[in-house]
């Protein structure tokens, strides 16, 4: 009897179980995703041997690239158009293993004081892993001493003064090319194209002005030209008729500036004023622009400058559709820097997730060194804007310009 009893409470004890077990999953209708990288120990061993440690993420949480540039002020145009081109890039990178990415623009101002800033910001944000930028020469030299400490590797999409790489910074890459190479094709230009044989030369007393001025005066002497006058303006003052006067007492057929559109508008406007009517302005790519035109009106007729506007591939036009719907103007518009903008933020993510470890928690960890190094080490990598590769000193491209001349209120190719 106690034998039929126990027999009974057995099985009402194996109907519960039964009842109350999961029902069981087929195998085919369970879809897992393989992480971007396979996982390794919790905490990767590369964070304690990196010299800068990792940076760590887990998933939902966003990658941040830095960039600094004028994002207010009268060249407001270069960082927002910059800027415009890397959100874009960001926007197409798509996550990493549950990692998204974005890029924060901060305000330089475009100065150094603004650049070290912007810089310690940052440095001091353990989100920011790269940074594509800074914009301007000056900004992008005050800064570079910060990151190095930091260990954040810098493509600069258009920072162009010559000495950026001669510091031997391990961090700073610029894909643009350089103000010794614009300027050579400047002078050369001006010499051979435009028979100028007598050259006023003007700067804004920065990094980037100053050195394209200094440049083509070397180029343009060697040539056989001859350099009548060089002077230097305040940045932010408007009235330039004085120094506009004495170079027109040089009586120079053309007057170059090293410089930027605020500045540059200014003494394209005021040449007609000072004697210098029938002498050319010829500009540079902190010139090129829409804003140059709006700002200038008829007096920029005839006026030089450089565009950086890729062949038409079917990458750029994929690019150029998307940045116009997504503001409004054509790309090249506002600087002719937007392609840069976006491919030097592609390429810094596809840096970032090439040396990207996934740990056994799950994280994403981001060893920086190794970033840097990787960035430095970027090879044949395809932009819209050219194919690049970075040299031992960080310049990634060479290049040359592309001249354009105001016609009828519109940049055209010069001929």
């Amino acid at each position: 009897m106690k034998a039929m009893k126990l027999l009974v409470v057995l099985t009402v004890l194996a109907m519960l179980f039964t009842a109350c077990a999961p029902a069981a999953t087929p195998t085919a209708a369970v879809k897992t995703e393989a992480p971007a990288v396979a996982p390794v120990d919790e905490v990767p061993a590369v964070c304690a041997s990196d010299a800068f440690g990792c940076a760590v993420f887990a998933p939902g949480e966003v990658v941040k690239l830095g960039m600094g540039a004028p994002m207010t002020g009268g060249d407001s145009a270069f960082g927002l158009d910059i800027s415009q081109g890397a959100f874009l890039a960001a926007k197409d990178a798509g996550d990493f293993n549950g990692v998204t990415f974005e890029v924060v623009a901060e305000d330089d101002g475009g100065s150094p004081e603004g650049g070290a800033a912007v810089a310690n910001k940052f440095a001091a944000d353990p989100a920011v892993v790269a940074i594509p930028g800074h914009i301007f020469s000056g900004a992008t030299a005050a800064a570079m001493p910060i990151y190095e400490k930091a260990g954040f590797p810098m493509l600069s999409p258009s920072a162009t003064n010559p000495a950026l790489t001669t510091k031997g910074s391990p961090v700073f890459n610029r894909i643009a090319f350089t103000d010794a190479i614009q300027g050579a094709f400047a002078a050369n230009y001006l010499f051979e194209k435009l028979g100028v044989k007598k050259l006023a030369l003007v700067h804004d007393g920065q990094d980037y002005g100053k050195g394209l001025v200094e440049v083509v005066a070397k180029e343009f002497a060697a040539l056989g030209g001859e350099v009548v006058a060089t002077e230097a303006i305040t940045p932010k003052e408007t009235d330039f008729t004085a120094v506009l006067s004495a170079l027109a007492s040089k009586a120079p057929e053309a007057v170059y500036f090293g410089g930027y559109t605020t500045e540059g508008a200014i003494l394209a406007n005021q040449m007609k004023q000072t004697g210098l009517e029938n002498a050319v302005f010829f500009g540079c790519d902190g010139t090129y622009g829409a804003d140059f035109l709006e700002r200038t009106g008829p007096n920029g007729e005839g006026a030089f400058a450089v565009s950086l506007t890729p062949p038409n591939t079917e990458a750029k036009l994929v690019f150029d559709a998307a940045y116009e719907a997504a503001y409004g103007s054509k790309p090249g518009t506002l600087s002719p820097f937007s392609w840069n903008g976006y491919d030097v933020t592609a390429a810094l993510i596809s840096m970032v997730k090439s040396v990207a470890v996934v740990g056994g928690d799950g994280k994403v960890y981001v060893p920086r060194g190794a970033l840097v190094a990787a960035v430095r080490g970027l090879k044949d990598h395809v932009g819209i804007s050219g194919t690049f590769t970075c040299q031992e000193n960080g310049e990634c491209n060479a290049s040359g310009p592309l001249f354009v001349v105001v016609k009828d209120g519109a940049w055209v190719p010069a001929p």
